[in-house]
């Protein structure tokens, strides 16, 4: 059985997807919808802009995917994506490299499965986002460094304060990389395999990578913020200081005149 896990979108509207996919969703909420679609097959489908395959082949994957095109908000040709396979039958539970043991494929063990692969997509998605903020927050520290002064617009500096915060504000709300799925609280095989699938992607180290570059990415731009307002700050005072000069001078001409 293999996993496969596509970066497709910013975002999905997952209501919009299954109001309009001709199938009976196995479970659904507002950020993801699962659909069991035949034998061993499924499709996940995530808010945050991720969909996945199980035991699907490519043309037909393809054909789901342009189905999702019109649901997608900043839909890519150029799909971040993943692969895992899952080999069953086994007596117990093990991880390998892009793989995992299990002993029985229940539907609730293959979405568990099927989410953390998701989970490991949506963070190489954020991970180019962010680092793409860092080298643009990097170029500005440089010319900062050589010229002693910013090469950013005001406004452009507040776009990208926002992009950051938003960003932040996105992986907080869509990624569960802490906290476990409700459906493992009681359940100690679905607990095990939570836990080792996030050890397996390394997800939370990731996580807290990206969580760290993007405090950097704020913390540099408030800085630029600071700048630039000490530098408008201190334009004012020099005007301030010319008018009260250039009436001084108007006074005195006046007197002598």
């Amino acid at each position: 059985m293999r996993v496969q896990a596509y970066q497709i979108a910013d975002s999905i509207d997952v209501k919009g997807f299954k109001n309009s996919f001709n199938a009976a969703a196995h479970f659904s909420d507002n950020d993801e919808t699962f659909y069991v679609t035949g034998h061993d097959q499924f499709i996940y489908v995530f808010k945050y802009g991720v969909v996945s395959f199980l035991n699907y082949e490519a043309d037909k994957i393809a054909g789901l995917i342009q189905f999702l095109k019109p649901f997608c908000k900043n839909y890519s040709e150029f799909k971040l994506s993943e692969e895992f396979e899952i080999e069953t039958g086994k007596k117990e539970i093990r991880f390998g490299y892009n793989k995992i043991e299990i002993t029985n494929p229940n539907v609730e063990v293959v979405r568990l499965i099927m989410l953390n692969v998701s989970q490991s997509v949506a963070l190489d998605h954020y991970y180019e986002i962010t680092n793409k903020l860092l080298v643009e927050t990097s170029l500005q520290t440089q010319y900062l460094e050589r010229k002693g002064k910013l090469h950013i617009s005001g406004r452009n500096l507040m776009k990208y304060i926002g992009r950051t915060l938003n960003l932040k504000s996105n992986i907080a709300e869509n990624l569960y990389i802490f906290d476990a799925p409700p459906e493992t609280w009681e359940d100690e095989e679905l607990n095990k395999i939570d836990v080792g699938l996030k050890k397996t992607f390394d997800l939370q180290v990731r996580f807290r990578h990206i969580q760290e570059s993007l405090q950097i990415i704020k913390d540099n731009f408030e800085l630029f913020k600071d700048i630039m307002q000490y530098r408008s700050s201190y334009v004012l005072e020099i005007i301030i200081v010319v008018l009260i000069l250039i009436e001084v001078v108007n006074l005195l001409i006046e007197r002598i005149g």
